[in-house]
């Protein structure tokens, strides 16, 4: 298999590894020469994907953890960083879309379950990781948005209240880490058929609540997940420095971005949640 080293040196480590998005990304930077720690709950999927990843001679552990438990990140960034090296890259691709309804009729538990793994569960890797990245003045970290992120999206406020939070909670880092070497992004994959969408096109809730996604899956939106795994590998090569805080879209064509369009989006203000009507506020100056 031909491969790339752009990534050689780095240690990453990609959140929900087991299947999916999660998986495309964690094989895609270990092609490219980075040391990948897979995290998820269940083991037998990312004792799957990392025998993958090593037999396309990639390195690549798994670690069982909870990201919503902070204890159990903690344990698990410490020990990465024993076996692997000190992180380089976070990857939170972690992410739930159980609770879908409307809300007097949504599962509570569901609802706030979602908010949870995606909100909380990017904020717990986040804490752990960041210190260790400032120390060293380097380090990138991907937060993976979604539906609803700019957009209504009925029957499904809960996993869309994450994913908006999750692009504010890009920027108000990102924001914050100002000049220290550590930069923050959000990414959007795009509708991809996953473990999650099957089970909202299979289940009696998703077909009532959510019937645009087979709508959308049967007119041919079917995002490849290998797309949103080049544009991280991108992201951790640094070649969107200039757009963290923001959303790159894999599914809109950012792959192609030339460096025009970079400045446009920064010079517009644009890939970020702002009020419709509401002059620009000015952002906090790019680090150096």
């Amino acid at each position: 298999m031909e491969r790339g080293m752009r990534l050689a040196g780095q240690v990453a480590v990609v959140t929900g590894a087991g299947r999916g998005i999660g998986r495309a990304i964690a094989a895609a930077q270990a092609a490219e020469g980075a040391r990948v720690a897979l995290l998820s709950r269940t083991a037998a999927e990312i004792e799957q994907a990392s025998a993958t990843i090593g037999a396309a001679d990639g390195a690549a552990r798994p670690y069982v953890c909870d990201v919503v438990d902070l204890g159990a990140v903690e344990a698990a960034f410490a020990a990465i960083e024993r076996d692997l090296g000190p992180i380089d890259l976070l990857v939170n691709n972690a992410g739930a879309f159980a609770g879908y309804g409307p809300i007097w009729s949504v599962d509570p538990e569901a609802w706030w379950g979602d908010v949870e793994t995606n909100v909380r569960g990017a904020f717990n890797c986040s804490r752990v990781a960041v210190p260790g990245m400032m120390a060293r003045r380097r380090g990138r970290i991907i937060n993976l948005t979604g539906g609803g992120t700019a957009t209504s999206f009925p029957n499904g406020s809960g996993y869309a209240t994450s994913k908006a939070g999750l692009l504010r909670f890009t920027e108000c880092v990102n924001d914050t880490l100002v000049g220290s070497g550590v930069l923050v992004f959000a990414m959007d994959p795009g509708l991809v058929r996953t473990a999650l969408t099957e089970r909202q096109l299979n289940s009696e809730a998703g077909r009532a609540h959510l019937p645009d996604i087979s709508k959308l899956f049967a007119a041919g939106v079917d995002v490849a997940p290998t797309l949103a795994a080049r544009l991280c590998v991108e992201i951790a090569a640094g070649r969107f420095d200039r757009l963290s805080g923001r959303m790159l879209m894999a599914a809109r064509g950012d792959l192609d971005l030339d460096e025009a369009a970079i400045a446009a989006i920064v010079t517009g203000d644009l890939r970020a949640l702002r009020v419709n009507g509401l002059p620009a506020e000015r952002r906090a100056p790019p680090a150096d």
